[in-house]
C-alpha cells in the first residue's frame, strides 16, 4: 500500500511518499506528477518508503529526468537513488532547502537589547 501527498508551495512541488512504491500505485504517482507545471521544481521525500519494485524504480527514474531532488535519509532509499543515479539532497538539508533556496545556514541574531559600542 502506498500513501502519497503532493504539496505545492509556489514553484516547488513536494512529493511525500509512504509505504510501498510498487505496480499500479507507482504508476498512479507518475500520472499525478505529469499534471505539475513543466517549470515546477520537484522534491521527492522517500523517508517513509519501505519497498520499491521495478515499476517504482521506473517512476523514480522518470522523476529524476524531470529534475527532481530526492530526500533519502536511510540506507535502503539512498542505495536505490545511487543505483538509479538520482540527485540526492545532501545530509542535513531539509526538503525545503534541497533545491537551493535562499537559506544561508546562518543563525539569526539573538533578540534583546542592542549592544553598546
Amino acid at each position: 500500500m502506498l500513501r502519497f501527498e503532493i504539496r505545492n508551495s509556489g514553484e516547488t512541488w513536494h512529493i511525500m511518499l509512504e509505504g510501498r512504491l510498487t505496480g499500479d500505485d507507482a504508476e498512479h504517482v507518475q500520472m499525478q506528477i505529469t499534471r505539475c507545471p513543466v517549470s515546477a521544481k520537484l522534491i521527492v521525500d522517500l523517508t517513509e518508503v519501505a519497498f520499491i519494485d521495478n515499476v517504482g524504480e521506473q517512476v523514480l527514474s522518470f522523476l529524476g529526468r524531470l529534475g527532481a531532488v530526492f530526500v533519502a535519509p536511510n540506507s535502503y532509499t539512498l542505495d536505490v537513488c545511487e543505483r538509479l543515479n538520482l540527485s540526492v539532497a545532501p545530509n542535513g538539508i531539509s526538503p525545503e532547502n534541497a533545491l537551493g533556496s535562499s537559506h544561508t545556514g546562518r543563525q539569526s541574531r539573538p533578540s534583546g537589547p542592542p549592544r553598546k559600542k
